[in-house]
């Protein structure tokens, strides 16, 4: 690869990321709504052609800030189950927390992740190793030896997101996060 194309690429991915931080602190402060291409394009400062040489239109943006979150996520989920000894009920109980705190303190990048349409492939072979990661995390709570611990993973990930969903929603009382989550631990763990 010669220089010019090597800088041509770091050019090209820097304003790829430009975009999609763009988008992300658009989405943060203003909601999804307000992301649109022509919004972005003034943001960034570059054509609305240029942004579509970079993305098909505002689900792949979403695709993108998604994938971005999905890293920060596991980053999180990975700190909270490192700091914990060994897999089991602490273990599980630092990795639901860290992925309810990130819930609750970014609700415009967790609807990118899990509400809003994307093209990311969940559980598949085809699924970006930051998604796995993070689910990684939930099935590294569970014994090595379990054969139901993928499983596991899923139904507590599926209860741990819906608790995120109806707090940010205000179906259920955000106070009570914690009696939630000593129940279903304790259902889980035994």
């Amino acid at each position: 690869m010669s220089a010019v194309t090597g800088r041509r690429e770091r050019e090209r991915a820097q304003r790829h990321q430009l975009i999609v931080t763009a988008a992300r602190e658009l989405a943060e402060t203003e909601g999804w709504d307000a992301v649109t291409t022509r919004r972005l394009a003034e943001r960034v400062e570059y054509s609305q052609p240029v942004l579509y040489s970079h993305f098909a239109g505002k689900d792949a943006i979403v695709s993108a800030v998604a994938l971005d979150g999905f890293g920060e996520l596991a980053e999180q989920l990975g700190r909270a189950r490192a700091a914990v000894a060994a897999p089991g009920p602490v273990a599980l109980r630092a990795v639901c927390r860290a992925y309810l705190r990130f819930a609750a303190e970014r609700p415009a990048l967790y609807q990118a992740m899990f509400v809003m349409p994307t093209d990311l492939a969940f559980a598949t072979d085809e699924t970006p190793a930051p998604m796995r990661a993070c689910f990684d995390e939930f099935v590294g709570c569970f014994p090595a030896g379990d054969e139901q611990r993928e499983p596991l993973a899923e139904v507590v990930w599926s209860a741990v997101h819906g608790m995120a969903v109806l707090a940010d929603s205000g179906r259920i009382p955000p106070d009570g996060q914690e009696g939630r989550l000593d129940l279903l631990i304790g259902r889980f763990t035994g």
